[in-house]
């Protein structure tokens, strides 16, 4: 259906509530296909990504490699004087950028003529939003784009621990930090706040990390933070975090006596942001979690509110998100037929250190659904850790269906093991098969060449 603003009968062709990665692009091409749109966001314009998520998250990732370069560089040649790392100094140069980008993302939006409201929203009626500064406007479309929040655990003095989203603001490093989880989110910052030099312990509440992740995959992760100096706990819940009167917290766990640390932070998941959003009132469905109940395009049962992203916990990732809103905007606004994203073989990564990065299906999901399976190996020591001294082992491992050699799964651990699978989970997606990858010629010295060599 072609965009023709109907704006005698709404105010908007689209009202889009939150103005992170779905709903920016969702806003943008829609008002390209013609639509009159506006977009509300009571936080920054970027949302969890770009406001306290990926990009920031990446630049300490980055910060923190340093440490691992300055102690290899000398097995290189390069004298190096006192090393001193200044945490502040990373801080304010992270947040400084992340507000060049919220502009960008702002100009992007007031390029294409979209309509920004800095403030919350809430549907309270069949087409009308309400301003939190009490303004009412009306939409032939709604979209809901609002994202998902850290969930915070109920124990008692959970009030005292931080979320990742804090945990770009810190004042100061802590000494012996706690982690809570075992997901992407807690090994990225147990991480980051190691090569920092913190005393990072993991508890995790279950028996083993990244459990979407192939076994091997994690197992190796397991194994090398080890070696960096990362404690780590499973089948242990909190039970308590009380303030210490010299500073810090005395955290009380379920398999030890009470302990001192410097910081908490919880890294447990997400839930769905659909508090106050007036989705009651509007009559749309939601899930046992919270999240908004949608079909293969974006729509809820209400036939004129859509939503996208995290807010309905389908794939809990910035490129889906980004995914869900173009396709929206194309379906409802453009000129061609509908469009459905394709959720199946979706790439991912942990930043940990060393990278986790996999596409497809792990061993044990191949081995239930297909039954023959050929599993392929590269266990290795990257060039660089060998003349650096650094005993880490790289690993890939390539899943095929055993019937005709169709590559199924790819899964990784490695320096830069992302940038290697982002062309990998291409060739994935596309069906080939190992034949396909024996017969491409091995890019020599890489690590990227064992994709090709694995025998």
């Amino acid at each position: 259906m072609a965009a023709n603003s109907e704006t005698n009968e709404y105010d908007y062709d689209l009202f889009t509530i939150g103005a992170g990665s779905g709903g920016v692009r969702a806003s943008r091409v829609s008002a390209a296909h013609g639509a009159k749109v506006a977009i509300a966001e009571e936080h920054r314009v970027g949302g969890t990504c770009v406001i306290r998520g990926c990009v920031p998250k990446k630049m300490l990732v980055y910060g923190a490699h340093f440490a691992e370069d300055l102690e290899d560089c000398q097995r290189f040649g390069w004298e190096i004087g006192e090393r001193k790392f200044d945490w502040k100094t990373l801080r304010d140069n992270v947040l400084d950028d992340v507000t060049r980008i919220e502009g960008a993302y702002t100009d992007t939006l007031e390029n294409h003529d979209v309509t920004i409201f800095k403030e919350r929203a809430e549907i309270t009626g069949p087409h009308e939003i309400t301003l939190a500064s009490g303004k009412t406007v009306t939409a032939k479309h709604i979209l809901i784009a609002t994202g998902a929040h850290p969930r915070m655990p109920e124990c008692q003095g959970a009030e005292h621990a931080i979320s990742s989203n804090e945990a770009f603001h810190l004042d100061e490093l802590p000494k012996k930090i706690i982690i809570a989880g075992g997901g992407y989110i807690a090994n990225e910052f147990a991480g980051i706040f190691n090569e920092f030099g913190c005393d990072v312990h993991i508890v995790n509440r279950g028996e083993v990390l990244l459990r979407q992740y192939d076994e091997a995959v994690r197992d190796r992760l397991l194994q090398i933070s080890t070696m960096k100096g990362i404690k780590f706990r499973f089948n242990t819940t909190f039970e308590y975090i009380k303030p210490c009167d010299e500073g810090g917290y005395f955290v009380k766990l379920s398999d030890c006596d009470e302990e001192k640390a410097d910081l908490v932070m919880f890294a447990v998941g997400r839930v769905p942001n659909i508090k106050g959003l007036g989705l009651e009132n509007a009559g749309v469905e939601l899930g046992d979690s919270g999240e908004i109940k949608v079909d293969r395009f974006s729509k809820t049962n209400v036939d004129h509110i859509y939503a996208v992203g995290d807010v309905t916990d389908r794939v809990q990732l910035t490129p889906v998100a980004i995914r869900e809103g173009q396709a929206f905007a194309d379906t409802v606004f453009g000129k061609g037929d509908p469009v459905a994203v394709d959720h199946s073989c979706i790439p991912s990564a942990v930043f940990s250190h060393p990278p986790i990065a996999a596409v497809g299906m792990t061993e044990g999901e191949a081995k239930n659904q297909l039954g023959s399976v050929k599993v392929y190996l590269s266990d290795f020591r990257p060039m660089k850790n060998v003349l650096a001294g650094r005993n880490e082992r790289s690993l890939m491992k390539m899943i095929c269906d055993g019937e005709n050699g169709k590559i199924v799964g790819i899964h990784m651990i490695a320096p830069e093991a992302p940038e290697m699978m982002q062309a990998a989970a291409i060739a994935v997606k596309a069906g080939l098969t190992k034949a396909d990858f024996d017969a491409t010629v091995a890019i020599h010295p890489t690590m990227a060449e064992e994709l090709v060599l694995m025998r």
